[in-house]
């Protein structure tokens, strides 16, 4: 059994997207404590937003598994530098791609990148978000809106729209939705808006691909202590978050770990269409 630290935490406060160093616990994303038993062994697998949070988790999740590994990222240079240092740790290939998601150029490159360096794509995950807290609608912008639907949702489709024309038979898409998807926190109403979209996306995705023989599923965390937290968050959030679980903590990014790798896994093959719920124990219903 883990012991993993529970709030109250320090008031911390980090600009946009935050980077993980700074945090106050630093994330614990299985550095230490991943073991891999070659369940994706020889995949090639993408993950936008893989240079932190979530994302390194499942970075060194699949590479410890077997996967190279092209990490997607906006402009993290260090987070990234160090998920590629522990995916090389881990004898598998790296390849860095920073720029915005939300440009659908830039999503094709990011396909076209994997494609052309691993000679094919078997996964695709579709974990990088943004999200801003505010307490009145009137205080979110026109652009905050369109930002948010931009690199949670609209990218999310240029990606797989790509990618799919490099995928065959057994290939996956997993793509990262949130407790808000099914209990939205109206201080989080944009972003709970668009996770609502993934997790609808992907059930009808999963519809439309099966006779390709490429599943589609969704993970729904709850409460995960990423860089997103502190720089997303007030203080007093940040300092108590994870509380509103029955755990009584936030998630780490190493809780997750498994549940990507299960669900890119071949052997998961009659699993698609569905929502796999990481919330500490808070029920999605």
């Amino acid at each position: 059994m883990y012991h993993y630290p529970t709030p109250p935490f320090p008031q911390q406060k980090q600009p946009m997207p935050g980077v993980t160093g700074q945090m106050d616990p630093v994330p614990d994303h299985g550095e230490k404590s991943y073991k891999g038993s070659g369940r994706l062994k020889d995949m090639k697998a993408i993950i936008t937003g893989g240079d932190s949070g979530i994302g390194r988790a499942v970075a060194i999740a699949f590479a410890r598994e077997g996967a190279d590994v092209l990490i997607a990222y906006l402009n993290e240079d260090n987070d990234a530098e160090e998920t590629k240092r522990l995916v090389e740790q881990a004898g598998r290939k790296a390849v860095l791609v920073p720029g915005d998601i939300q440009s659908p150029d830039h999503c094709r490159k990011i396909v076209d990148t994997a494609a052309r360096e691993f000679g094919g794509i078997d996964i695709l995950v579709n974990n990088a978000a943004h999200q801003a807290s505010f307490s009145k609608i009137e205080d979110i912008s026109d652009e905050e809106w369109e930002l948010t639907f931009k690199v949670n949702i609209h990218a999310m489709f240029y990606l797989t729209k790509a990618a799919v024309a490099h995928m065959k038979p057994g290939s996956a898409i997993i793509n990262t939705a949130s407790i808000n998807s099914d209990n939205p926190n109206p201080s989080l109403l944009a972003y709970a808006t668009t996770k609502g979209a993934i997790q609808n996306f992907t059930a009808g995705l999963a519809q439309l691909l099966a006779d390709k023989g490429i599943r589609a599923n969704t993970v729904a965390p709850g409460p995960i202590w990423t860089p997103l937290i502190p720089s997303t968050l007030p203080e007093d959030a940040v300092a108590n978050f994870g509380k509103q679980v029955p755990m009584k903590r936030p998630g780490q990014p190493v809780e997750l770990a498994t549940t990507y790798v299960m669900l890119a896994d071949p052997m998961s093959s009659y699993v698609s269409g569905a929502t796999v719920a990481v919330t500490g124990g808070r029920p999605i219903i």
